[in-house]
């Protein structure tokens, strides 16, 4: 990491297990100002920035100021975004199918899209410079949130989720079965599962890209073991999901890119 910069993840609270995977902080006191890639790995989020919000570039090419607490919906295309000051970020990430009740709103409302929530959380404090008591103060409150409200998991679409991280088939369905567990998938998820699928199988090569040994070799090799055909495939894919090929994602891509590219989060039950 850069000097001063530090990431931290945290278990979410009992409660939110269900709907939440974990929470985590990014500080970077002195950023280089570069622009990095962020991309998709299957979650929506909850971004609070504590200091200066990102920039993020629209598909013209225009940087705009993002607004200091956004939900980011499912990706299914890289984010281009670059620091203009300081970063304190405390963030919830939750479960594919885990933040339908939180938002309120269908799913697919929200895919590529970062929702503006600061009047949501008008109010909201976390302790600048201490991570464990950001990462609290952002898992009580959506405590809070779920004590509102009847936050509650779909069992069949948890399944088809849980199949398709784990490159698995789902349970056996009648096409009329399918097509309705598809609708309650868009508003849950808020992607197709064949594309939730593809975004996991992405993200198993993807991070191979962490690997200080990674070559070409090894490149085709954790994409055959992924569920990729061949190479062609899988650099289909990272054009679609990162903009830019892997060795060039490996090589340019440092402080708050790399250390989301790190998560070590696991499913829930």
């Amino acid at each position: 990491m850069g000097e001063g910069e530090r990431y931290k993840e945290f278990a979410p609270p009992d409660a939110l297990r269900p709907f939440v995977r974990l929470l985590w902080t990014y500080a970077a006191p002195r950023p280089s100002g570069g622009v990095q890639r962020i991309a998709p790995d299957g979650c929506p989020e909850l971004i609070v920035d504590l200091a200066a919000p990102y920039e993020e570039q629209d598909v013209d090419g225009v940087f705009r100021l993002q607004p200091s607490v956004i939900f980011a919906g499912q990706m299914t295309r890289p984010m281009a975004i670059r620091p203009v000051g300081p970063v304190e970020i405390v963030a919830a990430k939750f479960e594919p199918d885990g933040a339908r009740e939180f938002l309120g709103r269908p799913l697919i409302e929200a895919t590529d899209q970062r929702l503006d929530l600061v009047a949501r959380l008008d109010g909201f404090t976390a302790p600048p410079g201490d991570p464990a008591g950001q990462a609290a103060a952002l898992g009580a409150w959506l405590e809070n949130q779920r004590g509102a409200s009847d936050w509650r998991i779909d069992p069949a679409v948890r399944a088809q989720v849980a199949a398709a991280e784990s490159d698995l088939e789902g349970p056996p369905l009648s096409p009329a079965e399918r097509r309705a567990l598809q609708r309650r998938f868009r508003d849950r998820v808020g992607v197709a599962p064949r594309t939730l699928r593809s975004v996991f199988r992405f993200r198993r090569i993807f991070d191979h890209a962490m690997g200080e040994e990674a070559d070409a070799a090894s490149w085709l090799e954790a994409g055959l073991a992924a569920g990729y055909f061949d190479q062609p495939q899988m650099a289909r894919d990272f054009r679609r999901f990162l903009g830019c090929t892997a060795t060039a994602w490996a090589r340019e891509q440092a402080e708050l890119a790399r250390r989301l590219a790190s998560h070590s989060y696991k499913p829930a039950p």
